[in-house]
């Protein structure tokens, strides 16, 4: 049984969200919390709290699942909306700001023992 949980337009840029998500993909759960527990960078809590919102969407579908069987079957972080403004410079000139955002999903799956028959 595979729960999942997203969120949009989360205000970390995907390529900053990226780093964090390769550190617990295909990791179990209970690894995967204690790795962002203790990782210092922006996306690091709001993946752990949308890890544990997937853990309880199983666990209401399902409520004899293991948490202990669970692990990240797939953490995907797309790009969102861009916010672009202008900032003035000297000598009249002007730079761009962009303050990119990004939706992340994240699937938890319980992990099983057959080999594929």
């Amino acid at each position: 049984m595979e729960g999942r949980a997203k969120i949009r337009n989360v205000s970390v840029s995907p390529r900053k969200a990226r780093l964090v998500a390769d550190l617990v993909r295909n990791q179990y759960v209970d690894d995967a919390l204690n790795q962002l527990l203790f990782t210092h960078k922006a996306a690091a809590p709001i993946i752990h709290k949308l890890i544990q919102s997937a853990i309880a969407n199983v666990q209401y579908q399902e409520p004899g699942v293991e948490v202990a069987d669970l692990y990240v079957k797939e953490i995907r972080v797309d790009e969102g909306i861009t916010r672009k403004w202008i900032r003035p410079r000297a000598r009249g000139m002007a730079n761009r700001i962009l303050r990119r955002r990004s939706h992340i999903t994240v699937v938890v799956d319980e992990e099983t023992d057959n080999d594929g028959e």
